[in-house]
């Protein structure tokens, strides 16, 4: 079915639309993975996000249930140059159209994604909606994507895991991938909506706390910044990406948005305290602003090469630590584990 991408400046971009033939609008990304489609699109920190995927070819080796970062899609669209109509996996268990039409997800190909990637990076992200031929197109206007993480977080509290030490999740739009990263250590989990309060979980006395990732802008989440600050005073804690800005906000630092933000299996990142750098998967807009950071209260421990924003620091005098990359998406594939290491390290040495 015939369709476009329009852009909120005005530019346009024919295609074919595929997956659920529905209009949509979203903040339009890129990622610059050569493969992952399906852990992108399901993503929860994607949500409200149309995706441009700048590799060429997408849906070649088809779609496989145990690659799932949640239980539905998450992101709004996709934008592809070219769709797979023959896909050859051994573990794939259907093609990557058919995965979107079951979702509820609209897709459309033929889309130049060199052309418009590059006007994402001149630009800057922006609103865009993919339209299905001879449907109406929505006021730019409408879009609004304000406390992202409460709209994708768990309904219920939710117990993983079987491990010696227990430790207090909280669910901004967490992935699949970092819970089966931290359950393979020595640990057992209990996972808190957004919302539950310090209070709540600190009832349950757990032995470390851990802020997930998540979609949207960390400074409209003042209420759960507040938690968050009384949850670190409290328990050794370890937060990824917009769990890192959360922490960032509860001791007194900014984010700023990124021009066209980090996402990508491809980011390097030099670890200060290692001299080593790794490279890195990312998948975030914002970024503490290095400007607000208290050098009396934390310290520096990661730098992006590319850019050099702050992509992880440490509390100077509390057992709390954060990281702005993805650690748990293994492009490495397994450099990054340290870090969960380092975090079990850190909950033991707590109890001593």
């Amino acid at each position: 079915m015939k369709g476009y991408l329009l852009l909120s400046d005005g530019t346009k971009f024919p295609g074919t639309v595929f997956g659920h033939t529905q209009n949509a609008i979203g903040e339009i990304v890129f990622n610059t993975g050569m493969t992952g489609y399906q852990e992108i699109v399901t993503d929860p920190s994607y949500f409200g996000q149309i995706v441009v995927l700048t590799y060429p070819l997408i849906g070649n080796y088809g779609i496989s249930d145990k690659v799932n970062q949640s239980f539905k899609t998450q992101a709004n669209g996709v934008v592809v140059r070219e769709l797979a109509t023959l896909h050859s996996n051994w573990e794939s268990q259907g093609d990557f159209d058919s995965y979107l039409k079951k979702h509820n997800m609209v897709g459309i190909s033929g889309v130049d994604t060199r052309y418009l990637t590059q006007l994402i990076r001149d630009n800057g992200n922006m609103v865009g909606q993919i339209v299905v031929e001879d449907n109406e197109q929505v006021d730019f206007s409408d879009y609004n994507n304000h406390q992202a993480a409460l709209k994708v977080t768990r309904d219920e509290i939710v117990k993983m895991g079987e491990g010696k030490y227990h430790i207090g999740v909280m669910d901004f739009g967490i992935k699949e991938n970092i819970l089966n990263q931290l359950l393979l250590k020595d640990f057992r989990l209990t996972v808190y909506p957004a919302t539950t309060s310090a209070e709540r979980v600190l009832k349950d006395n757990p032995d470390g706390i851990f802020l997930s990732n998540g979609p949207g802008d960390p400074s409209e989440l003042s209420d759960i910044i507040k938690e968050v600050e009384i949850l670190s005073k409290a328990k050794p804690t370890f937060g990824i990406c917009l769990g890192h800005q959360l922490l960032g906000h509860a001791y007194g630092c900014e984010t700023e948005k990124l021009k066209f933000g980090h996402r990508g299996p491809n980011h390097p990142v030099k670890d200060i305290q290692l001299n080593r750098v790794f490279i890195t998967s990312q998948n975030h807009s914002y970024m503490i602003d290095k400007t607000s950071i208290d050098s009396d209260v934390f310290e520096i421990t990661h730098v992006n090469v590319n850019d050099e924003s702050i992509e992880g620091f440490k509390h100077k005098t509390l057992p709390i630590f954060s990281v702005q990359y993805h650690p748990e998406a293994s492009p490495g594939p397994d450099d990054s584990n340290y870090l969960f290491d380092n975090f079990e390290i850190m909950v033991k040495e707590a109890l001593c």
